[in-house]
């Protein structure tokens, strides 16, 4: 299933260092993209363009502060996370609050990096959420399957996986989709491949791959998306060099 992006990941790697300012260029699209794509999922309404104003520092009129509060911390989150890999820190429950209190940080600082202690249902989902109560125990087993059975995954598979578990569990009162998606990012990234973005114009697939994985436990839709994805990606790499 993943033969064909091996072998273009290796092509790519073959091709180490690449040139400085190409890699550059490609990051700081990626990173617009994706802080655009994911903020627009969950409702954003600025625009590409004013997502690029806003990350270069400057107030869009007649947007809400929420809005460039959600591209701010984005931004951030994304660096983090970068420190993550470079760093090569371990996955962790604190590393998880971590980036969760960067996403809701200004928006809602009193669940910012801590769990829900209400129950809630997701707009549009059959699936439903644990209780409060068990969130604490879902996610110290989400962390142990992901030091034990998830390491025997390819890694594409195991980025989608960690995606599919945390939104499964939904421990956060706000801010889980994008959470999850830097998460995937994330785990991508550790294992040597550029990040992804999953697209709002393909919000709806998304959805319904994931509410496919959560209920009936069929997660090959949505590990799809995402190869999909890397695909996309990695063509952006491989065209440039």
């Amino acid at each position: 299933m993943f033969k064909d992006i091996d072998d273009r990941k290796a092509l790519l790697d073959s091709k180490s260092p690449l040139p400085e300012y190409t890699v550059k260029s490609i990051r700081e699209k990626l990173l617009l993209e994706w802080t655009y794509n994911s903020n627009a999922i969950e409702g954003n309404t600025l625009t590409l363009l004013e997502t690029k104003v806003v990350l270069e520092g400057i107030t869009i009129g007649g947007k809400t502060l929420r809005e460039h509060l959600e591209v701010v911390n984005h931004k951030e989150a994304i660096l983090y996370i970068e420190d993550i890999v470079r760093n090569e820190e371990p996955f962790t429950e604190w590393q998880i609050k971590n980036i969760h209190r960067l996403v809701l940080k200004g928006i809602n600082d009193n669940y910012a990096g801590n769990y829900r202690d209400q129950q809630i249902i997701i707009s549009g989902a059959e699936h439903m959420p644990p209780e409060p109560f068990l969130i604490k125990e879902q996610m110290v087993n989400f962390i142990e399957w992901y030091n034990t059975d998830a390491k025997v995954l390819h890694p594409i598979e195991r980025a989608a996986m960690v995606h599919i578990i945390f939104v499964g569990i939904y421990p956060f009162i706000d801010g889980n989709g994008r959470t999850s998606r830097l998460l995937l990012n994330l785990e991508l990234m550790k294992s040597g491949y550029p990040p992804i973005v999953i697209r709002n114009d393909n919000k709806l697939n998304y959805y319904k791959a994931l509410d496919k994985a959560h209920i009936t436990g069929k997660n090959h839709d949505f590990v799809k998306i995402v190869k999909e994805e890397v695909n996309r990606t990695l063509d952006l790499y491989l065209k440039l060099i």
